[in-house]
Protein backbone atom coordinates (compact mmCIF):
# COMPACT_ATOMS: atom_id res chain seq x y z
CA UNK A 1 0.00 0.00 0.00
CA UNK A 2 3.16 2.27 0.29
CA UNK A 3 3.50 2.12 -3.51
CA UNK A 4 0.16 3.46 -3.74
CA UNK A 5 0.73 6.26 -1.21
CA UNK A 6 3.96 7.16 -2.78
CA UNK A 7 1.68 7.54 -6.68
CA UNK A 8 -0.86 9.40 -4.87
CA UNK A 9 1.84 12.12 -3.34
CA UNK A 10 3.46 12.05 -6.20
CA UNK A 11 0.57 13.43 -7.93
CA UNK A 12 -0.17 15.73 -5.32
CA UNK A 13 3.47 17.29 -5.55
CA UNK A 14 3.13 17.31 -9.52
CA UNK A 15 0.09 19.35 -9.33
CA UNK A 16 1.88 22.18 -6.66
CA UNK A 17 4.35 22.27 -8.78
CA UNK A 18 2.24 22.84 -11.63
CA UNK A 19 0.00 25.62 -9.89
CA UNK A 20 2.36 27.20 -7.23
CA UNK A 21 4.63 29.54 -10.27
CA UNK A 22 1.13 30.12 -11.68
CA UNK A 23 -0.56 31.22 -8.73
CA UNK A 24 2.53 33.64 -7.61
CA UNK A 25 2.03 34.99 -11.40
CA UNK A 26 -1.72 35.36 -11.37
CA UNK A 27 -1.47 37.24 -7.65
CA UNK A 28 1.45 39.39 -9.28
CA UNK A 29 -0.62 40.80 -11.61
CA UNK A 30 -4.05 41.42 -9.44
CA UNK A 31 -2.30 43.24 -6.65
CA UNK A 32 -1.95 45.86 -9.59
CA UNK A 33 -5.46 46.30 -9.44
CA UNK A 34 -5.77 49.18 -7.01
CA UNK A 35 -3.23 51.10 -8.95
CA UNK A 36 -4.92 50.99 -12.10
CA UNK A 37 -6.24 53.89 -14.06
CA UNK A 38 -9.97 54.83 -13.12
CA UNK A 39 -12.60 53.67 -15.32
CA UNK A 40 -13.72 56.52 -18.17
CA UNK A 41 -16.32 59.09 -17.39
CA UNK A 42 -18.43 61.01 -20.11
CA UNK A 43 -17.22 64.24 -21.09
CA UNK A 44 -17.88 67.56 -22.66
CA UNK A 45 -15.32 68.75 -25.48
CA UNK A 46 -13.72 71.60 -25.35
CA UNK A 47 -13.51 73.60 -28.14
CA UNK A 48 -9.45 72.92 -29.64
CA UNK A 49 -11.07 69.25 -30.14
CA UNK A 50 -13.24 70.68 -33.13
CA UNK A 51 -13.58 68.02 -35.41
CA UNK A 52 -10.09 66.30 -34.23
CA UNK A 53 -11.55 62.78 -34.68
CA UNK A 54 -13.12 60.62 -38.66
CA UNK A 55 -14.63 57.44 -36.78
CA UNK A 56 -15.28 54.64 -39.18
CA UNK A 57 -16.98 51.15 -38.42
CA UNK A 58 -16.95 48.05 -40.61
CA UNK A 59 -20.39 46.65 -41.26
CA UNK A 60 -21.39 43.42 -42.90
CA UNK A 61 -24.84 42.19 -42.34
CA UNK A 62 -25.90 44.32 -38.99
CA UNK A 63 -29.30 45.21 -39.59
CA UNK A 64 -30.28 43.36 -36.18
CA UNK A 65 -28.29 45.58 -34.19
CA UNK A 66 -26.59 48.61 -35.68
CA UNK A 67 -29.51 50.86 -34.52
CA UNK A 68 -27.93 51.89 -31.40
CA UNK A 69 -24.38 52.48 -32.53
CA UNK A 70 -25.48 54.57 -35.44
CA UNK A 71 -27.84 56.70 -32.33
CA UNK A 72 -25.00 56.76 -30.09
CA UNK A 73 -22.35 58.18 -32.43
CA UNK A 74 -25.02 60.60 -33.85
CA UNK A 75 -25.18 61.51 -29.97
CA UNK A 76 -21.15 62.49 -29.94
CA UNK A 77 -20.69 65.80 -30.21
CA UNK A 78 -18.72 68.70 -32.67
CA UNK A 79 -14.85 66.93 -31.95
CA UNK A 80 -16.31 63.76 -34.27
CA UNK A 81 -15.89 65.61 -37.99
CA UNK A 82 -17.23 62.28 -39.72
CA UNK A 83 -18.58 58.83 -39.26
CA UNK A 84 -17.55 56.41 -42.02
CA UNK A 85 -19.77 53.69 -42.38
CA UNK A 86 -17.59 51.29 -43.97
CA UNK A 87 -19.50 48.19 -45.85
CA UNK A 88 -19.31 45.07 -47.13
CA UNK A 89 -22.17 44.72 -49.76
CA UNK A 90 -24.49 43.73 -46.90
CA UNK A 91 -27.94 42.62 -47.84
CA UNK A 92 -29.85 42.76 -45.14
CA UNK A 93 -30.68 45.83 -45.18
CA UNK A 94 -27.82 47.89 -43.34
CA UNK A 95 -27.23 50.14 -46.00
CA UNK A 96 -30.83 51.41 -45.58
CA UNK A 97 -30.77 52.12 -42.20
CA UNK A 98 -27.15 54.08 -42.80
CA UNK A 99 -28.71 56.02 -45.03
CA UNK A 100 -31.78 57.16 -42.97
CA UNK A 101 -29.37 57.54 -40.42
CA UNK A 102 -27.62 59.72 -43.30
CA UNK A 103 -30.63 61.87 -43.44
CA UNK A 104 -30.17 63.24 -39.48
CA UNK A 105 -27.07 63.60 -39.43
CA UNK A 106 -24.33 64.59 -41.86
CA UNK A 107 -21.54 63.03 -40.64
CA UNK A 108 -22.45 60.17 -41.76
CA UNK A 109 -21.15 58.60 -45.11
CA UNK A 110 -21.68 55.20 -46.58
CA UNK A 111 -18.54 53.61 -48.01
CA UNK A 112 -17.90 50.39 -49.99
CA UNK A 113 -14.92 48.37 -49.15
CA UNK A 114 -13.41 47.08 -52.26
CA UNK A 115 -13.21 43.61 -53.15
CA UNK A 116 -11.41 41.71 -50.50
CA UNK A 117 -7.82 40.93 -51.58
CA UNK A 118 -5.83 37.38 -51.03
CA UNK A 119 -4.72 37.17 -47.02
CA UNK A 120 -6.27 40.01 -45.09
CA UNK A 121 -9.51 39.51 -42.67
CA UNK A 122 -12.61 41.30 -43.35
CA UNK A 123 -12.48 43.75 -40.88
CA UNK A 124 -9.33 44.75 -41.11
CA UNK A 125 -9.85 45.02 -44.51
CA UNK A 126 -12.90 47.84 -43.89
CA UNK A 127 -10.57 49.79 -41.25
CA UNK A 128 -8.40 49.86 -43.64
CA UNK A 129 -10.09 51.30 -45.94
CA UNK A 130 -11.99 53.93 -43.86
CA UNK A 131 -8.32 54.86 -42.79
CA UNK A 132 -7.58 55.25 -46.46
CA UNK A 133 -10.96 57.32 -47.47
CA UNK A 134 -11.10 59.25 -44.34
CA UNK A 135 -10.19 63.07 -43.66
CA UNK A 136 -6.54 63.49 -43.40
CA UNK A 137 -6.98 66.49 -41.22
CA UNK A 138 -8.39 64.52 -38.49
CA UNK A 139 -5.68 64.06 -35.80
CA UNK A 140 -7.24 60.92 -34.31
CA UNK A 141 -8.91 57.93 -36.06
CA UNK A 142 -11.39 56.16 -34.23
CA UNK A 143 -12.71 52.34 -35.29
CA UNK A 144 -15.98 51.60 -33.69
CA UNK A 145 -17.97 48.01 -34.04
CA UNK A 146 -21.59 48.19 -35.05
CA UNK A 147 -22.33 46.09 -32.39
CA UNK A 148 -21.42 48.89 -29.73
CA UNK A 149 -23.81 50.99 -27.58
CA UNK A 150 -21.55 54.68 -27.19
CA UNK A 151 -22.95 56.67 -25.16
CA UNK A 152 -23.20 60.36 -25.01
CA UNK A 153 -19.42 62.09 -24.11
CA UNK A 154 -17.50 59.16 -25.33
CA UNK A 155 -15.32 60.51 -27.72
CA UNK A 156 -14.61 63.30 -26.05
CA UNK A 157 -13.45 61.66 -23.11
CA UNK A 158 -11.41 59.26 -25.16
CA UNK A 159 -9.44 62.49 -26.61
CA UNK A 160 -9.12 64.10 -23.44
CA UNK A 161 -7.69 60.77 -22.01
CA UNK A 162 -5.37 60.23 -24.75
CA UNK A 163 -4.04 64.17 -24.88
CA UNK A 164 -3.90 63.92 -20.77
CA UNK A 165 -1.65 61.14 -20.52
CA UNK A 166 -0.19 60.79 -23.75
CA UNK A 167 -1.47 57.93 -25.30
CA UNK A 168 -0.70 57.42 -29.03
CA UNK A 169 -3.07 54.54 -29.16
CA UNK A 170 -5.95 53.80 -26.43
CA UNK A 171 -8.86 51.33 -26.51
CA UNK A 172 -11.56 50.72 -23.83
CA UNK A 173 -13.33 47.64 -22.28
CA UNK A 174 -17.32 47.70 -22.47
CA UNK A 175 -20.25 46.80 -20.32
CA UNK A 176 -21.50 43.89 -21.61
CA UNK A 177 -24.96 43.36 -22.46
CA UNK A 178 -26.54 39.95 -20.91
CA UNK A 179 -29.82 38.66 -21.74
CA UNK A 180 -30.31 35.05 -21.67
CA UNK A 181 -28.62 32.45 -18.81
CA UNK A 182 -26.55 30.84 -20.44
CA UNK A 183 -24.87 33.61 -21.33
CA UNK A 184 -24.54 35.32 -18.02
CA UNK A 185 -22.84 31.91 -16.82
CA UNK A 186 -20.80 31.72 -19.62
CA UNK A 187 -19.80 34.83 -20.78
CA UNK A 188 -18.04 35.99 -17.28
CA UNK A 189 -15.92 32.81 -17.19
CA UNK A 190 -14.95 33.68 -21.00
CA UNK A 191 -13.51 37.22 -19.83
CA UNK A 192 -11.79 35.72 -16.78
CA UNK A 193 -9.46 33.85 -19.49
CA UNK A 194 -8.52 37.16 -20.07
CA UNK A 195 -7.98 39.18 -17.05
CA UNK A 196 -5.78 35.71 -15.72
CA UNK A 197 -3.41 35.76 -18.62
CA UNK A 198 -3.24 39.98 -18.55
CA UNK A 199 -3.10 42.91 -16.11
CA UNK A 200 -6.41 44.80 -15.86
CA UNK A 201 -7.78 47.37 -17.90
CA UNK A 202 -6.00 50.43 -16.63
CA UNK A 203 -2.84 48.79 -16.10
CA UNK A 204 -0.12 49.74 -18.66
CA UNK A 205 1.72 46.89 -20.14
CA UNK A 206 5.59 47.28 -20.30
CA UNK A 207 6.27 45.18 -23.04
CA UNK A 208 4.64 45.23 -26.16
CA UNK A 209 4.27 41.67 -26.15
CA UNK A 210 1.52 41.49 -22.92
CA UNK A 211 -0.37 45.16 -24.57
CA UNK A 212 -4.22 43.94 -24.71
CA UNK A 213 -6.96 46.48 -26.69
CA UNK A 214 -10.28 46.28 -27.87
CA UNK A 215 -11.09 46.84 -31.74
CA UNK A 216 -14.75 47.68 -30.60
CA UNK A 217 -13.72 51.48 -29.30
CA UNK A 218 -9.71 51.72 -30.85
CA UNK A 219 -8.08 55.01 -30.85
CA UNK A 220 -5.34 56.10 -32.57
CA UNK A 221 -3.45 59.01 -33.56
CA UNK A 222 -3.83 59.29 -37.67
CA UNK A 223 -0.08 60.34 -38.04
CA UNK A 224 0.60 57.01 -35.67
CA UNK A 225 -1.56 54.44 -37.98
CA UNK A 226 -0.07 56.22 -41.02
CA UNK A 227 3.48 55.48 -39.71
CA UNK A 228 2.75 51.65 -39.55
CA UNK A 229 0.64 51.20 -42.22
CA UNK A 230 -2.48 51.48 -41.34
CA UNK A 231 -3.63 47.94 -40.39
CA UNK A 232 -1.23 46.63 -43.18
CA UNK A 233 0.19 44.94 -40.10
CA UNK A 234 -2.47 42.83 -38.78
CA UNK A 235 -4.05 42.33 -42.40
CA UNK A 236 -4.39 37.90 -41.85
CA UNK A 237 -5.47 38.53 -37.83
CA UNK A 238 -8.81 37.22 -36.60
CA UNK A 239 -7.99 39.29 -33.92
CA UNK A 240 -6.71 42.59 -35.58
CA UNK A 241 -6.99 44.94 -32.40
CA UNK A 242 -4.41 43.21 -30.35
CA UNK A 243 -1.98 42.43 -33.07
CA UNK A 244 -2.33 45.56 -34.12
CA UNK A 245 -1.57 47.35 -30.40
CA UNK A 246 1.33 45.72 -30.18
CA UNK A 247 3.31 46.16 -33.36
CA UNK A 248 2.44 50.14 -32.38
CA UNK A 249 3.74 49.34 -28.91
CA UNK A 250 6.71 47.68 -30.23
CA UNK A 251 7.50 51.09 -32.49
CA UNK A 252 7.80 52.63 -29.15
CA UNK A 253 4.53 54.58 -29.43
CA UNK A 254 2.39 54.64 -25.80
CA UNK A 255 -0.50 52.18 -25.77
CA UNK A 256 -3.29 52.26 -23.12
CA UNK A 257 -6.12 49.67 -22.42
CA UNK A 258 -8.33 51.53 -20.30
CA UNK A 259 -12.06 50.82 -18.35
CA UNK A 260 -15.00 52.08 -20.85
CA UNK A 261 -17.86 50.40 -18.95
CA UNK A 262 -18.72 53.92 -18.25
CA UNK A 263 -18.85 55.30 -22.02
CA UNK A 264 -20.09 52.47 -24.21
CA UNK A 265 -21.68 49.21 -24.08
CA UNK A 266 -21.84 45.86 -26.12
CA UNK A 267 -24.07 43.77 -27.09
CA UNK A 268 -21.73 40.90 -28.22
CA UNK A 269 -23.80 37.54 -29.73
CA UNK A 270 -27.10 36.07 -28.51
CA UNK A 271 -27.06 32.94 -26.47
CA UNK A 272 -24.71 30.88 -25.08
CA UNK A 273 -24.64 29.11 -28.16
CA UNK A 274 -23.36 32.10 -30.25
CA UNK A 275 -20.73 33.37 -27.74
CA UNK A 276 -18.58 29.86 -27.27
CA UNK A 277 -18.72 29.88 -30.93
CA UNK A 278 -17.69 33.28 -32.17
CA UNK A 279 -15.82 35.00 -28.89
CA UNK A 280 -14.28 32.15 -27.98
CA UNK A 281 -12.64 31.94 -31.61
CA UNK A 282 -10.54 35.09 -31.24
CA UNK A 283 -10.00 34.84 -27.28
CA UNK A 284 -6.65 32.48 -27.40
CA UNK A 285 -5.12 35.94 -29.54
CA UNK A 286 -2.66 33.14 -31.04
CA UNK A 287 -2.62 35.37 -34.28
CA UNK A 288 -0.73 38.29 -31.80
CA UNK A 289 1.55 36.04 -29.91
CA UNK A 290 4.33 34.27 -30.19
CA UNK A 291 3.61 30.54 -29.70
CA UNK A 292 5.80 30.35 -26.69
CA UNK A 293 3.26 32.65 -25.14
CA UNK A 294 0.45 31.51 -26.30
CA UNK A 295 1.72 27.91 -24.26
CA UNK A 296 3.01 29.53 -21.26
CA UNK A 297 -1.00 31.20 -21.05
CA UNK A 298 -2.53 27.97 -21.50
CA UNK A 299 -0.04 26.76 -18.72
CA UNK A 300 -1.53 29.53 -16.53
CA UNK A 301 -5.37 29.15 -17.21
CA UNK A 302 -5.15 25.75 -16.98
CA UNK A 303 -3.36 25.80 -13.74
CA UNK A 304 -5.46 28.65 -11.92
CA UNK A 305 -8.28 29.25 -13.43
CA UNK A 306 -9.26 25.21 -14.54
CA UNK A 307 -7.73 23.13 -12.25
CA UNK A 308 -8.82 24.43 -8.42
CA UNK A 309 -12.77 23.46 -9.50
CA UNK A 310 -11.74 20.10 -10.69
CA UNK A 311 -9.03 19.07 -7.95
CA UNK A 312 -11.54 20.17 -4.73
CA UNK A 313 -14.73 18.57 -6.94
CA UNK A 314 -12.99 15.36 -7.08
CA UNK A 315 -11.05 15.12 -3.77
CA UNK A 316 -14.33 16.16 -2.31
CA UNK A 317 -16.51 13.86 -4.58
CA UNK A 318 -13.99 10.99 -4.85
CA UNK A 319 -12.21 10.73 -1.45
CA UNK A 320 -8.77 8.95 -1.22
CA UNK A 321 -9.98 5.67 0.51
CA UNK A 322 -8.21 6.01 3.93
CA UNK A 323 -6.31 2.62 3.71
CA UNK A 324 -4.21 3.62 1.10
CA UNK A 325 -2.53 6.37 2.51
CA UNK A 326 -2.20 4.81 5.93
CA UNK A 327 -1.90 1.28 5.75
CA UNK A 328 1.50 -0.40 7.06
CA UNK A 329 1.98 2.79 9.51
CA UNK A 330 2.66 4.81 6.40
CA UNK A 331 2.98 8.79 7.38
CA UNK A 332 1.81 10.46 3.96
CA UNK A 333 3.42 13.99 3.19
CA UNK A 334 1.52 17.34 3.84
CA UNK A 335 0.81 17.78 0.21
CA UNK A 336 -2.70 16.94 -0.05
CA UNK A 337 -3.93 19.59 2.52
CA UNK A 338 -1.53 21.81 1.12
CA UNK A 339 -3.15 21.04 -2.41
CA UNK A 340 -6.50 21.70 -0.86
CA UNK A 341 -5.42 25.02 0.87
CA UNK A 342 -4.14 26.67 -2.72
CA UNK A 343 -7.04 25.22 -4.54
CA UNK A 344 -9.35 26.89 -2.23
CA UNK A 345 -7.57 29.79 -1.83
CA UNK A 346 -7.81 29.97 -5.91
CA UNK A 347 -11.09 29.53 -6.38
CA UNK A 348 -11.77 32.36 -3.38
CA UNK A 349 -10.11 34.86 -5.34
CA UNK A 350 -12.00 33.41 -8.45
CA UNK A 351 -15.25 34.02 -6.69
CA UNK A 352 -13.97 37.76 -5.43
CA UNK A 353 -13.44 38.60 -9.19
CA UNK A 354 -17.13 38.70 -9.63
CA UNK A 355 -17.67 41.41 -7.77
CA UNK A 356 -14.54 43.21 -9.28
CA UNK A 357 -16.02 42.82 -13.11
CA UNK A 358 -19.84 43.30 -11.97
CA UNK A 359 -19.11 47.05 -13.30
CA UNK A 360 -18.34 45.61 -16.70
CA UNK A 361 -21.86 43.76 -16.68
CA UNK A 362 -25.62 45.29 -17.64
CA UNK A 363 -27.33 42.31 -16.22
CA UNK A 364 -30.84 44.71 -15.97
CA UNK A 365 -32.54 42.93 -18.78
CA UNK A 366 -31.06 39.34 -18.16
CA UNK A 367 -33.29 36.26 -17.38
CA UNK A 368 -31.40 34.45 -14.78
CA UNK A 369 -28.86 36.63 -14.59
CA UNK A 370 -28.16 35.71 -10.82
CA UNK A 371 -26.10 32.78 -13.29
CA UNK A 372 -23.24 35.23 -13.30
CA UNK A 373 -22.36 34.73 -9.32
CA UNK A 374 -22.11 30.88 -10.43
CA UNK A 375 -19.64 31.99 -13.68
CA UNK A 376 -16.69 30.21 -11.71
CA UNK A 377 -18.50 26.85 -12.28
CA UNK A 378 -18.13 27.47 -15.88
CA UNK A 379 -14.16 28.26 -15.84
CA UNK A 380 -13.25 24.75 -16.68
CA UNK A 381 -15.46 24.66 -19.63
CA UNK A 382 -13.79 28.07 -20.83
CA UNK A 383 -10.84 27.36 -20.27
CA UNK A 384 -11.41 24.54 -23.08
CA UNK A 385 -12.46 26.39 -25.34
CA UNK A 386 -8.88 28.28 -24.96
CA UNK A 387 -6.97 25.43 -25.66
CA UNK A 388 -9.96 24.33 -28.31
CA UNK A 389 -9.24 27.55 -30.36
CA UNK A 390 -5.58 27.82 -29.76
CA UNK A 391 -5.27 25.17 -32.23
CA UNK A 392 -7.38 25.88 -34.51
CA UNK A 393 -7.41 28.84 -37.45
CA UNK A 394 -11.10 30.10 -37.92
CA UNK A 395 -12.77 29.18 -41.34
CA UNK A 396 -15.84 31.17 -40.95
CA UNK A 397 -15.88 34.86 -39.76
CA UNK A 398 -18.55 37.52 -39.29
CA UNK A 399 -20.39 36.16 -42.75
CA UNK A 400 -17.02 35.28 -44.71
CA UNK A 401 -15.76 31.91 -45.57
CA UNK A 402 -11.85 31.66 -45.59
CA UNK A 403 -9.93 28.86 -46.61
CA UNK A 404 -6.90 27.65 -44.89
CA UNK A 405 -3.74 26.89 -46.64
Amino acid sequence: MADWSNLINGIFLGLLLLQVPAAAILLSRLLKGPSRHPPLIPRTPTPDMLGSVSVVVPTLNEAERINPCLAGLSRQSYEVREIAIVDSNSQDGTRELVKAAQQQDPRFQLMTDDPLPPNWVGRPWALHNGFLQTSEQSKWFLGVDADTQPQPGLVASLVQTAETEGYDLVSLSPQFILKYPGESWLQPALLMTLLYRFDSAGVDAQVAERVMANGQCFLCRRSVLATVGGYTSARNSFCDDVTLARNIAASGFKVGFLDGAKVFKVRMYEGARETWQEWGRSLDLKDASPAAQLWCDLWLLFSVQALPLLVLSSYFLLPIPDFLVRAHGYAPLPTPSLLLGLNAFLLAIRFALLFAIAPSYDRSQAKGGWLFWLSPLADPLAVLRIFLSAFRTPTQWRGRSYHQD
